[in-house]
C-alpha cells in the first residue's frame, strides 16, 4: 500500500492490520417510520469483557449500489468498530435492502433531510459519516450543507463530487479520510482529483484494489478507518 503525502502528514498509520474481533458482538436491527421507512443495523460499542459502554464516536455507514446495510455486517465493520468503543449505525438507502423505494427523494435537499431525520431519531450527533459510491448523491449534499454537524467525513470513490466548485470545498472544514483502489481508475481517480480540494483530507489508495475497495481489501480498510477514527477524539 502506498499511502499519500496527506496520510503522512496526519500521521495515519498503514500498517499491522487489526485482527478480527474475538468477541460476540450482537447487532441489532431497526426500522424507522416515514417516507419512506428507514431499514438499519446497529452495533453498540463494548468492552473487553462485551460490557456495552459509551460511545467514543459514533459511525454512520452508507453503502454503494450494489450493497446494503447488511456489508458491513458481514466485512465485520460493524463488529470492528463495536469493539473499539465506537457505536456503529448502517443504514439502507431508499430502494436497497429493506427500506423501499420513495418517489420523494428527487432532490437534494430530498436527501439531505432524509439523513437528518435518520438522525435526529436515532439521537445521533456529530457523526463519523461513511459513504461509497452510489451514496455520495445523499452525503455530499450533506456535508455542503451541513458538514460543521459531521465530526468527520470517510468517501470511498462517491458519485457527483464534480458537481461542486473548488470554494465550495475549499469553505468545508470537517476532517476528511479519502479512501480509493488503485484499480480504480475512473470514479476512484476523478473523486479523489475533487475531494482533495477539502483543506483537512488525508488520503489511502489501496493498492490492487477495484471500485469497492473495502471488500478487496478489508483488513487495510479497517486499519485506515480505526486511524483516522483515533485522530477524531
Amino acid at each position: 500500500m502506498e499511502p499519500s503525502l496527506e496520510v503522512q502528514r496526519m500521521g495515519l498509520s498503514v500498517a499491522s492490520p487489526p485482527p478480527p474481533p474475538t468477541i460476540n458482538v450482537t447487532v441489532r436491527t431497526g426500522q424507522l417510520p416515514g417516507d419512506p421507512p428507514l431499514f438499519f443495523r446497529e452495533a453498540l460499542p463494548i468492552d473487553g469483557a462485551g460490557r456495552q459502554i459509551l460511545p467514543r464516536l459514533q459511525v454512520v455507514l452508507l453503502h454503494g449500489q450494489a450493497f446494503t446495510s447488511k456489508t458491513w455486517e458481514d466485512l465485520g465493520t460493524l463488529a470492528l468498530l463495536a469493539t473499539n468503543g465506537y457505536q456503529a449505525l448502517a443504514l439502507d438507502l431508499p430502494g436497497f435492502g429493506n427500506t423501499p423505494d420513495s418517489d420523494a427523494l428527487k432532490t437534494d435537499q430530498n436527501r439531505v433531510d432524509l439523513l437528518l431525520r435518520f438522525l435526529e431519531a436515532l439521537g445521533v450527533r456529530t457523526p463519523v459519516l461513511l459513504s461509497p459510491s452510489m451514496s455520495g448523491h445523499f452525503s455530499l449534499p450533506f456535508l455542503i450543507k451541513h458538514g460543521a454537524q459531521l465530526r468527520g467525513f470517510i468517501p470511498i470513490a462517491p458519485v457527483g463530487t464534480r458537481n461542486y466548485t473548488p470554494q465550495q470545498y475549499q469553505a468545508i472544514q470537517t476532517p476528511t479520510l479519502i479512501v480509493y483502489g488503485e484499480q480504480d481508475i475512473n470514479l476512484g481517480a476523478q473523486s479523489y482529483k475533487n475531494l482533495s480540494q477539502l483543506p483537512r483530507h488525508a488520503a489511502i489508495r489501496l493498492a490492487g484494489a477495484r471500485h469497492a475497495c473495502y471488500m478487496d481489501k478489508p483488513r487495510e480498510f479497517h486499519q485506515a478507518l480505526l486511524d483516522f477514527l483515533s485522530k477524531l477524539e
